[in-house]
């Protein structure tokens, strides 16, 4: 099993992430974590790296499920999507899919919320 949806997008690295964010909208979901890894990389080791962004994406009707579910289950959430560029110029977008990590959790009714939700997310990435 897959733990992610990918697709490589014939967009630049700035307009996938806007055409994304548009997407996951859609959805029902919020950006609400946004890390640089080329940033954080340069300033915390001084070392150059590829374009590489991780969007914290929130259903939060999904994620109160969750939460009511199994209290701790925090500790997986939000649903991580990265944009990243490749050294030939191309742009990979890739989310998880959140019944790939939820298997570990020994609960039914949340795995069946974490398909629902995957199924979003892959709706996303292949609407890109």
């Amino acid at each position: 099993m897959a733990y992610y949806f990918s697709k490589i997008v014939n967009y630049n690295f700035d307009t996938a992430i806007a055409r994304l964010t548009e997407e996951l909208k859609k959805e029902g979901f919020g950006i609400i974590t946004e890390i640089d890894m080329k940033e954080t990389f340069k300033k915390k080791l001084d070392i150059d790296f590829k374009k590489y962004r991780i969007l914290g994406a929130c259903n939060p009707h999904f994620a109160l499920k969750a939460v009511k579910l199994e209290d701790n289950i925090g500790t997986m959430l939000p649903c991580n999507v990265i944009v990243q560029e490749h050294e030939n110029g191309t742009v990979e977008v890739t989310a998880v899919d959140p019944a790939a990590s939820m298997t570990a959790v020994k609960n039914n009714d949340l795995i069946k919320i974490a398909a629902q939700v995957g199924e979003k997310l892959s709706k996303v990435i292949e609407s890109l």
